[in-house]
């Protein structure tokens, strides 16, 4: 079976017609995985019970006439910070190396409702914190297009079984980037929701006002009809809400539409090409007949400075359950254990079952909540960030959408910043602003660097989805 050219609707037409069954396709995907996962390392678990009895009931309903839920029979991925119930959860951390999740997350819940098919859960850096997938506390994933380099992150695992096509579509868990970097570097599509669209309940935490579930799949309609399925509020994640979302047969005239482009985004530093390729997709959207305008985004320099105290400020409350008492690794466990408190256990577990970019950002954001220097950095960053939403709320003014580039640079090579925290901090520089201001934004592959992905970012208004779905298909379907 070639499962290159798979989409979700040529799945379903596939099965209606009964070119193939759910079983006879869920069976090819994990054989492809067993055989070349062993050099792109994107799954941390595969799920192949559970795989196998979803695909069964799928069958079930085809034989008996029974009408499809939307993703009945496709076989997909899941993030290893996003629980499943029954199937291992580790964060990519040894903290979390033999915890099996009690429940489903809401995300996973809907998948399967629509009838998706799990095949299991990707690697990323360690509690989503990185952006190249060489955090994770088990080993790096390769990028499938160069072996040599990385596949971008946290949702790396994610983003690279889509582009080895692995499975259909996967799940990442978006911060400040990590949905949209990951599937520029992969030559995929990434969708980052607004916050608040899309549950987080069975979401690992990192930030939580930043933390957003959201889809990779190959293609823009793939994305859509994902989104569609897990979007919507949750009544066990008070920070979901139900806007009125658009209808779905709305029509985007193009010729109606302003593309801000921002100045500060086309920075001394970026990659050359990676700017050419951006701006010749931009010229294609003004041949279609929108209108160009440069924007000011003036905070944007600020924008990581003020993420790399917020996110690690969260963080450190949010990863302060890890003790080791209540579940998880424990050094109170090891019979060669030297702790003779319960402090000293506290300090070994999180030492030995920490990585060491978690434990950077733990004590950097600890320092930043700490008595005496929480206004100084913590309520200053916070009133950065404010600012930053303004420069949007100012932009929507004059222009419809915004559009950047991803990241800036291609796929950089493993090993290559891993000893520089601060170069691969860069890595984010054009996808931290929209986190932090909670904006829905896309990414769409625009072109290549020596087979290398280049990836487009659309930034939309609050609960925009469709707008910015509809932008891109505009673009992927070539209409210039």
């Amino acid at each position: 079976m070639f499962l290159d050219d798979f989409t979700i609707k040529k799945i379903q037409e596939g099965l209606t017609r009964k070119k193939f069954s759910a079983l006879e396709l869920t069976k090819a995907y994990l054989e492809k995985i067993k055989k070349e996962d062993k050099k792109i390392r994107a799954f941390l678990t595969i799920s192949e019970d559970l795989a196998y009895s979803q695909a069964k009931k799928i069958d079930e309903m085809i034989f008996t006439g029974r009408k499809l839920p939307p993703l009945a029979g496709v076989p997909c991925a899941i993030k290893d910070n996003i629980l499943v119930e029954g199937i291992r959860c580790t964060a990519g951390s040894k903290i979390l190396e033999n915890y099996i999740a009690p429940y489903d997350a809401t995300v996973v819940k809907k998948l399967k409702e629509a009838g998706a098919i799990i095949l299991g859960k990707t690697n990323l850096d360690e509690f989503a914190m990185g952006s190249s997938t060489e955090n994770s506390a088990f080993f790096p994933t390769k990028n499938p297009l160069d072996l040599k380099r990385v596949p971008g992150g946290s949702s790396g695992g994610s983003a690279a079984a889509v582009a080895a096509n692995l499975s259909v579509f996967a799940l990442g868990s978006d911060t400040g980037g990590s949905v949209r970097q990951p599937a520029a570097f992969c030559g995929v599509v990434g969708l980052k929701p607004t916050y608040g669209a899309v549950s987080r309940y069975g979401l690992i935490a990192f930030a939580s006002s930043l933390d957003q579930v959201g889809p990779i799949a190959k293609t823009v309609e793939d994305c859509e009809i994902v989104f569609e399925v897990i979007k919507g509020k949750d009544d066990l994640d008070s920070t979901s809400i139900n806007p009125e979302f658009e209808s779905q047969n709305f029509n985007l005239q193009i010729q109606n539409l302003t593309l801000g482009i921002p100045k500060e985004y086309f920075i001394e530093g970026m990659d050359k090409e990676v700017e050419k390729i951006v701006k010749e997709a931009i010229r294609k959207y003004e041949k279609m007949g929108a209108k160009i305008e440069e924007i000011s985004l003036p905070h944007t320099q600020y924008a990581l400075a003020c993420y790399y105290i917020i996110a690690p400020s969260e963080a450190s409350a949010n990863l302060a359950r890890y003790d080791g008492i209540k579940y998880g690794f424990s050094e109170a466990k090891n019979p060669k254990s030297k702790a003779k408190n319960l402090l000293q256990v506290y300090l070994q577990t999180r030492a030995k079952g920490f990585g060491s970019e978690v434990q950077r950002r733990i004590m950097l954001g600890t320092y930043a909540l700490s008595a005496g220097y929480y206004e100084a950095y913590y309520l200053r960053a916070m009133k950065v960030r404010r600012l930053i939403k303004e420069d949007f709320e100012k932009a929507w003014e004059k222009v419809d959408f915004i559009v950047t580039p991803t990241a800036p640079t291609p796929a950089f090579k493993l090993g290559e910043k891993i000893t520089d925290p601060l170069a691969m901090y860069l890595s984010d520089i054009f996808t931290v602003p929209a986190s932090l201001a909670g904006l829905p934004a896309i990414s769409l592959p625009c072109g290549r660097i020596d087979n290398l992905p280049v990836g487009l970012q659309i930034i939309g208004k609050p609960f925009q989805e469709k707008k910015i779905i509809a932008l891109a298909k505009l673009y992927e379907s070539g209409k210039n």
